[in-house]
C-alpha cells in the first residue's frame, strides 16, 4: 500500500472516529415518524425557555440541537422527538 493511500484510509478512519466520539452515545427511544412532533415546535418550547438556537438537525431517531443554552453554554443537545425530552449520551 503507498503511502498516499494509508494517508487518506487514515485519515478516513479518524474521522469516522471523530464524528462518533462528538455524539458520544445518544438513543432515542425509537417512536415512528409519523409520531414525530416538528422540530419548529421544539425551536419555539426551548426559546420560550430561553434557549439561543444557532442549528437543528435530524438523526434517525433523535433531533440534535446546537444552542447556548439559558445560562449561556454552548451545548449540542439531543431530544426525544416525540416528548421533547432531552436525551443525555449514555
Amino acid at each position: 500500500m503507498n503511502l498516499s493511500l494509508r494517508l487518506l484510509t487514515s485519515a478516513a478512519i479518524l474521522s469516522i472516529a471523530g464524528s462518533a466520539w462528538a455524539h458520544g452515545d445518544v438513543r432515542c427511544p425509537a417512536h415512528p415518524k409519523s409520531e414525530w412532533r416538528p422540530h419548529t415546535e421544539l425551536e419555539q418550547k426551548l426559546t420560550k425557555e430561553g434557549w439561543t438556537i444557532r442549528r437543528m438537525e435530524t438523526t434517525p431517531s433523535c433531533y440534535e440541537v446546537y444552542a447556548k443554552t439559558p445560562d449561556g453554554k454552548r451545548v449540542e443537545a439531543f431530544f426525544d422527538p416525540k416528548t421533547f425530552q432531552r436525551v443525555e449520551p449514555k
